[in-house]
């Protein structure tokens, strides 16, 4: 917002911004892979190709995941917000 004393962020600022964010993508996928993995995959590695049933686990704790992961964002993004923080990227 221009005129409000707000001043809009510098472009080290907006780099270190997306620099956080690809760290946090790139730790909650690994945290995903480990999370699905142990649940979905057996342990016993009988056959070298995922089976049908472990392939639909892991797609669907993926997309859990992915939907617990984007409410929490949501929700976080909102009290920034309302706190008066964040870039508004």
């Amino acid at each position: 917002m221009f005129g409000f004393g707000a001043r809009a962020p510098t472009s080290a600022e907006k780099v270190a911004a997306v620099e956080n964010e690809l760290k946090v993508v790139a730790e909650m996928h690994t945290r995903m892979v480990k999370i699905c993995s142990l649940k979905c995959v057996d342990k016993t590695y009988r056959e070298g190709e995922l089976s049908k049933g472990e392939a639909v686990c892991l797609d669907r704790c993926a997309a859990k995941f992915f939907e617990a992961h984007a409410k929490i964002s949501d929700h976080l993004q909102q009290q920034s917000a309302q706190q008066g923080g964040g870039f508004g990227m």
